[in-house]
């Protein structure tokens, strides 16, 4: 019987269950921001080059996105469960070597290693959850907990990752995971296994495609997010096309597809997609300049800084949960592009921040954020795994993170271009003349660059430098999140007309 419709209750063994997959998900969730705070200590211990603190950060998110989809349809094959196990010890043994670990190096292995061992985590807790509820109004209610703490754990990172460089050392980031992983090992077997019954032969040559697709493509996104729109960045971006062409190619020739693109042609599944995208777009563009801005401009501490993101940690959790209860009287469209509206007016809201500290329009431009971000997410992840066939939902539940994956690089490259550009741009007119030149090109970095530069100057001119540079900040901020506004408001717009008729997936 497909799950999806049937009406059976879920009972206490199935919500535990719920609790034990959500143990991942908050961890991985953290994980993408947690290592924000921890760069300026681990970068003085270990000293690595410019070159090589981009791959720390960066080498996790290219090998999650690349391996999301193949791993979501190993999932299907060789069961769910096993591969959460599996993906467990990887990841607790992986984040242990990179806690202590003594060179650049290894740091860069072991964060690679995570990254594959995050990408057997996540789908399986997706498509687990709809092993465990076949009440399809529980199911919704299910999957927008995950939703909720997916979010939770990306607003979270920055105040853990504050908390622990207060407290420990710059390893203790990494080492965190390592109680919980234990804890997964433990309660893990207890969950249900799951495996498609009619799997076909896994195709690695898919796998390989999507990867070398994936892993171009997010490269060329980073590059945009520095501002290099080098040759390498259009070379990496063609590159990354031509792969995924010939991925699609692919899927459409074979009889049992890593990826079924007839998903596609199901307009709820690809609006949904699509917005769930621009959602996560939406929080990590806002958290890439919101994070700078507290700490650089408003000049607060980074546990204080973390703390300031408490609203939007609250909002979003109420917004999945709510989202989803509100479908008995709502359709998803309505609920999803009322989301993306209240995002648009907390991007509004932002936009009119400046150089001092306004808690009101901060917190309000956050909550409404937050509660915007949260409704989509819950909704979207609902109708992306119940539109799916049940055999497909862990390729389906890879291809929805992927796309997050990718709304998470997007929101920091496009919005924090925007930023950087009119930073740039407004510091060159203002900067003051008795600025040397070295400083001034240090300046034009970053505004931490700036800060720091104003630090070693004489008084009066670090002051009009610090001065300048907070101002040419704020006027970025301001750009992007008017950016931000339009792009939510043109997506809540689509959402509304696209997904009007669109049925609730329960």
């Amino acid at each position: 019987m497909d799950i999806a419709e049937s009406d059976a209750k879920a009972g206490w063994k199935q919500w535990a269950g719920l609790a034990i997959l959500m143990l991942p998900v908050l961890l991985i969730s953290i994980t993408v921001t947690v290592l924000f705070f921890a760069l300026p200590s681990l970068t003085a211990e270990l000293e690595p080059t410019g070159t090589q603190q981009l791959w720390i950060v960066d080498i996790y998110a290219f090998l999650l996105a690349g391996l999301l989809i193949p791993m979501g349809n190993l999932g299907d094959r060789i069961g769910r469960r096993r591969l959460l196990l599996v993906g467990a010890v990887v990841f607790g043994v992986t984040s242990a070597i990179a806690a202590y670990a003594p060179t650049t190096e290894l740091l860069i292995v072991a964060r690679g290693l995570q990254g594959a061992a995050a990408a057997t985590l996540m789908p399986p807790t997706l498509a687990l959850i709809r092993v465990l509820f076949t009440d399809a109004r529980q199911l919704q209610m299910a999957i927008a907990i995950w939703a909720a703490v997916f979010t939770l754990g990306s607003v979270a990172g920055p105040i853990v990752g504050g908390w622990l460089l207060e407290m420990f050392w710059w390893g203790a980031v990494f080492l965190i995971s390592v109680p919980i992983m234990i804890l997964l090992l433990l309660l893990g077997p207890f969950l249900p296994e799951y495996r498609d019954p009619n799997p076909g032969k896994f195709d690695i040559l898919s796998a390989l495609l999507v990867l070398l697709a994936a892993l171009p493509l997010v490269y060329a996104v980073k590059l945009v997010a520095e501002q290099n729109l080098s040759p390498t960045m259009w070379l990496a971006a063609a590159i990354g096309l031509l792969f995924l062409a010939l991925f699609v190619q692919r899927q459409r020739k074979l009889p049992d597809p890593m990826l079924d693109l007839a998903l596609f042609r199901r307009q709820a599944f690809t609006v949904s997609l699509i917005t769930a995208t621009l959602a996560v777009f939406a929080l990590v563009g806002t958290f890439y300049f919101i994070t700078q801005y507290l700490m650089s401009v408003l000049e607060m501490r980074p546990i204080v800084a973390g703390l300031m993101t408490v609203p939007t940690a609250v909002s979003s959790a109420a917004g999945s949960v709510l989202g989803a209860a509100l479908t008995r009287w709502l359709r998803p469209g309505y609920i999803m592009g009322s989301g993306m509206l209240f995002g648009a007016v907390g991007f509004l809201l932002i936009s009119q921040l400046g150089t001092d500290v306004n808690l009101p329009l901060l917190f309000g431009g956050l909550f409404l954020l937050g509660w915007g971000i949260g409704s989509v997410q819950a909704l979207a992840s609902s109708m992306v795994v119940a539109t799916a066939p049940p055999e497909k939902a862990g390729s389906a539940s890879g291809l929805f993170e992927s796309s997050t994956e990718f709304g998470q690089a997007l929101g920091a490259a496009i919005l924090g271009s925007i930023g950087v550009a009119v930073y740039r741009s407004t510091l060159a007119g203002d900067l003051p003349p008795e600025v040397p030149r070295e400083a001034a090109a240090l300046a034009n970095e970053t505004i931490g660059g700036a800060m720091a530069v104003a630090g070693e100057l004489p008084q009066a001119v670090g002051a009009a430098l610090a001065a300048v540079a907070r101002e040419a900040y704020v006027d970025g901020m301001q750009v992007a999140s008017l950016a931000g506004a339009g792009i939510m408001l043109i997506m809540g717009i689509l959402a509304f007309i696209n997904l009007r008729s669109a049925e609730n997936p329960s």
